[in-house]
């Protein structure tokens, strides 16, 4: 016979697990709070605001440079030596001082809350992380205030264009260093990161309960581990080059082929550190708005390490044209990680098969990440083709493939988690309407600018170019794509005027989860969670922990269902919360 206990009072975690309550350096004074706060959802939310800032500065820099490529001839940017400027820092902004914090900033906000526990393990190297990036990022851009000018030899700073024979000034130089110091930041925040999901999750909270976003983002800090100190490597040679004069990547002695090398073994695993803590995003929202469990929980981890695993093989398709590298093994690579992302894109759609799917914004933008993403895999394999690669190489094609996958990965993905988890990091629900609006701007946007250049590229027109011949037959297509970056661009103000709406008299939440079948534990705290995240945590037995929460029925069906003649044993009812100890009297386990 089963016996059912009463409900345990709820124990208060910061009893159990004191942690130093935030200061506030003037009283009212939020500046000041946050500059000086350690709280990992502050410094989130600092990594997020600064990530989306250098978006918009981004952002701005591509409007001039379609601007510039709108006719044959147009004089938008004053000199060809701007223009170089401008898409080298435009290409250096959007990969290393948005995209790769913006993970940093998701990661920070949601990882201690979904593996319940208070903060990241190391708090103060978290916010010394950020100020590191913030430092590292403004002094890579500093090079704009110096006579020569910024550095302009593109963002993968190629040898010998990189030194100063042929790119003198400090500019250069400053690029270097400054973003040699935010992959220094990058590597600290993984540490952590790593730290914090190894050894401080919650009780019951095995690896094989944690959710999916949280996996992503212990794989993506091993791979960071992996691959950024190659990349400090190979820039702390250039800027010996530069400022020592050394011989470190002289052409006589291979220089130029062994920069290649190197930093590509970094630029293809960043490619997935850009994309694998956003395939978890959107993992997090498709079994919400499914009414569903995530379709093959254990595959799409597995798909993850393959990814991850494989993504170190496959840098010197980079480099086909060099005629350097064994193009058979590179190509059977290249092709053979398509088959892990295609099990993604597989599950992906089997959460939606015959779910009870709704259309809120969140899973708009996470629709609009699964179609242009899996469209930029297709020409993925194209370039996996050396015969193909040999034709477009360093043409507009390569610039449309890549931004599918980066641009749809990153900017549907990370305008899903917004409207996600904005009701849990302010308590106030982001407007619907304008949601809906912004998405459709963006995603007819998006396509109008980037889907032509597969077909400017094919033609033969080269990337990183200042203008072209009219009779190249190229202007119509540069003018539609134009067109389209000016639709991206307009596609922000539904954004930000939603936000200004919302904190102003935005829809409060009163409930932990406003989705009603949110399942990581992020959604059995209250909107926004307080300092110490959890007055009380729900028992964990299975990957969905707050759904077995708030729907005990269904949870106790499931579980049954697996299980076979199961009965929850005495005190364990489905839907009771217990203390920071994970016992049910909230007293310390044995």
């Amino acid at each position: 016979m089963t016996t059912t206990l009463p409900r345990p009072a709820e124990a208060n975690l910061s009893e159990a697990n004191p942690t130093p309550s935030r200061t506030v350096g003037h009283k009212g004074n939020i500046i000041v709070s946050w500059l000086t706060s350690t709280d990992h959802k502050v410094i989130g939310y600092m990594y997020l605001i600064s990530s989306f800032i250098w978006f918009c500065v981004g952002g701005v820099m591509a409007l001039l440079i379609r601007g510039q490529l709108f006719e044959p001839g147009m004089d938008l940017i004053p000199t060809k030596e701007q223009y170089n400027q401008l898409f080298t820092m435009h290409g250096t902004i959007m990969l290393l001082m948005f995209g790769t914090p913006l993970f940093s900033g998701f990661a920070n906000v949601l990882v201690p809350l979904q593996i319940g526990t208070a903060d990241v393990a190391f708090p103060r190297l978290n916010a010394f992380a950020f100020w590191l990036l913030t430092f590292g990022s403004l002094t890579a851009v500093a090079g704009f205030l110096t006579p020569g000018g910024a550095a302009a030899f593109g963002w993968t700073a190629y040898t010998p264009l990189s030194t100063t024979t042929f790119t003198p000034g400090v500019g250069g130089s400053l690029w270097v260093a400054g973003l040699a110091a935010t992959g220094f930041s990058t590597i600290f925040g993984a540490v952590n990161f790593i730290t914090t999901i190894i050894t401080m999750r919650a009780p019951g909270m095995t690896m094989w309960r944690m959710p999916i976003f949280t996996w992503n983002a212990l794989i993506t800090s091993i791979l960071i581990l992996f691959a950024f100190p190659v990349l400090a490597a190979a820039w702390f040679g250039l800027l010996m080059d530069r400022v020592f004069h050394t011989h470190i990547y002289d052409v006589d002695a291979g220089g130029a082929i062994l920069y290649q090398h190197l930093f590509w073994f970094f630029g293809h695993p960043e490619v997935y550190v850009l994309a694998l803590p956003f395939f978890g995003v959107v993992s997090e929202i498709f079994p919400v708005f499914s009414r569903k469990p995530i379709f093959g929980y254990k595959t799409l981890v597995m798909a993850t390490i393959a990814i991850a695993a494989l993504s170190a093989s496959v840098w010197a398709h980079h480099m086909f044209v060099t005629g350097s590298v064994l193009l058979p093994f590179f190509a059977l690579m290249t092709m053979l990680i398509a088959v892990p992302t295609g099990v993604k894109i597989f599950n992906w759609i089997g959460t939606l098969w015959r779910g009870s799917v709704t259309f809120e914004t969140p899973m708009l933008f996470a629709l609009g990440f699964l179609a242009t993403f899996t469209f930029g895999g297709l020409t993925g394999v194209i370039l996996a083709s050396p015969m193909l690669d040999f034709h477009v190489s360093d043409t507009y094609f390569v610039v449309a493939h890549f931004h599918y996958v980066v641009f749809g990965t990153i900017v549907f993905a990370m305008f899903a988690g917004f409207f996600f988890w904005w009701p849990k990091w302010t308590g106030k629900m982001l407007n619907e309407r304008l949601g809906k609006i912004q998405f459709w701007i963006l995603f007819i946007g998006f396509q109008t600018t980037f889907l032509i250049q597969h077909w400017l590229g094919v033609m033969g027109m080269p990337r990183r170019y200042y203008t072209y011949q009219p009779e190249d037959d190229f202007t119509w297509m540069n003018q539609l794509s134009t067109f389209g970056a000016i639709l991206l661009a307009v596609s922000m103000i539904p954004f930000f005027l939603n936000v200004f709406i919302t904190a102003r008299s935005g829809e409060k939440v009163t409930v932990d989860d406003p989705w009603g079948y949110g399942g990581s534990l992020e959604w059995a705290t209250s909107c926004p969670p307080p300092r110490h995240n959890f007055t009380s945590i729900p028992r964990i037995r299975s990957e969905r922990p707050a759904f077995d929460l708030n729907h005990p029925e269904a949870a106790a069906h499931t579980h049954g269902q697996l299980e076979g003649s199961w009965t929850e044993p005495e005190g364990h009812e489905a839907g009771e919360r217990v203390g920071a100890s994970g016992d049910v009297d909230g007293k310390d386990r044995a």
